[in-house]
């Protein structure tokens, strides 16, 4: 199958205030945040992407259009909308030191997958969404561009960690031991057997591998060679 790289949204001002922004719009990167994604622009530039995918909220365009910026191909730019943030619903707007006193965040916490935002989403109906939408795109690409198609999806913390979870096998009530920073980089191969997690919340490293590396369903057993060095190195 294709591989995708997950990439969170670099820093915002409401990232920085503590601020749970949720969907409000215009929640934009601060530059903080700008020189995040410029970063992974630059470590996505040895990337031919077929795709550049972003949730329609302000500071996901941000982000992707930083990424957009360092390709020198002709990437295709959709939004999806079932890659947009969870909907929180009344605590939305809300600090998260005020919100760390409500009953329901320890829940949030330990079981996520019994979690339904007031009058808003289920963390349950989030991963639902947003699973379907990375598996439906990932099929897309690869069926126009062959098995190395490798493309980039630009969405949310609690989105990416529960795509994450989801291709980890791991239970939802458990997702909460992922992190997912900002601008980061993790990268997923749906397998015909299985997915397979090649990276999870990056923020450095050579990823020029990802251009011509070759898409092996079986696992190697001890672990394999990784893969090669990037040419800097072994100048």
């Amino acid at each position: 199958m294709a591989t995708v790289i997950l990439v969170r949204h670099g820093r915002t001002t409401a990232n920085a205030t503590g601020l749970l922004a949720g969907r409000t719009a215009g929640v934009l990167l601060d530059q903080i945040g700008r020189d995040q994604a410029a970063v992974t622009g630059e470590r996505l530039a040895a990337v031919p992407l077929v795709g550049v995918v972003s949730s329609p909220l302000e500071r996901c365009r941000q982000t992707a259009t930083l990424i957009l910026d360092q390709q020198t191909g002709s990437p295709v730019t959709p939004v999806e909308n079932d890659l947009t943030e969870c909907d929180y619903g009344d605590w939305q707007g809300r600090t998260l030191k005020d919100l760390a006193q409500e009953k329901l965040w320890s829940v949030v916490q330990t079981q996520p997958s019994a979690v339904t935002f007031p009058g808003g989403e289920s963390m349950a109906a989030m991963q639902a969404r947003s699973v379907a939408a990375i598996r439906r795109l990932d099929a897309a690409f690869e069926a126009e561009h062959g098995p190395g198609a490798v493309w980039v999806a630009v969405s949310h913390g609690d989105i990416i960690k529960s795509v994450l979870a989801d291709a980890l096998g791991m239970h939802l009530d458990l997702f909460q031991r992922i992190n997912v920073g900002p601008a980061s980089v993790s990268i997923v191969n749906y397998g015909a057997s299985r997915p397979t997690v090649h990276a999870s919340n990056t923020d450095s490293g050579d990823l020029s591998w990802l251009a011509a590396a070759s898409r092996v369903d079986d696992a190697p057993v001890g672990g394999g060679a990784g893969h090669p060095a990037p040419a800097a190195s072994r100048a």
